[in-house]
């Protein structure tokens, strides 16, 4: 009788640490600092709109978040800088009861906002959630804080 082990046929894949294209694969580590998300970012709020504004304020506003990137939250939070002025918005000093967004009690432990210039290009508002600040409103006529 032959022999019951029969020989596969089949043999195993080889997975080469090389890829055939020659390409070497490599593992990245997300970047350190500071990142940006538009999750939330409301354009359509009748206060907080950017669609009068010219390409300078687009640059400003593109640098700021760059240069803003390279902190960490917990810098950003405690960064002394007279022109940054980032600090905790306290919704009864201003126009708004809130963002408005779905979930917001969940989700917004604490709402922050901090200015692109001195004055001249007004605030961001939004809130962190770890290392990434959920931009919601672009504020450049300082309208969060003007009373009704």
């Amino acid at each position: 009788m032959p022999n019951s082990k029969k020989k596969s046929k089949i043999k195993p894949t080889q997975i080469s640490p090389k890829s055939h294209s020659g390409i070497k694969a490599y593992q990245l580590n997300p970047p350190e600092g500071l990142s940006f998300s538009y999750k939330y970012l409301d354009t359509e709020h009748i206060k907080f709109t950017i669609k009068h504004k010219d390409i300078k304020y687009l640059t400003t506003l593109l640098e700021r978040l760059r240069d803003l990137s390279k902190l960490t939250a917990q810098e950003l939070r405690n960064n002394p800088n007279k022109t940054l002025r980032c600090h905790e918005i306290n919704w009864e000093d201003t126009t708004e009861s809130g963002f408005g967004i779905k979930g917001e009690e969940q989700l917004v432990d604490q709402p922050y906002q901090f200015s692109l210039s001195a004055n001249q290009y007004g605030r961001i508002h939004g809130f962190f959630i770890e290392e990434i600040f959920y931009i919601v409103w672009l504020d450049p006529d300082h309208k969060l804080y003007s009373k009704k």
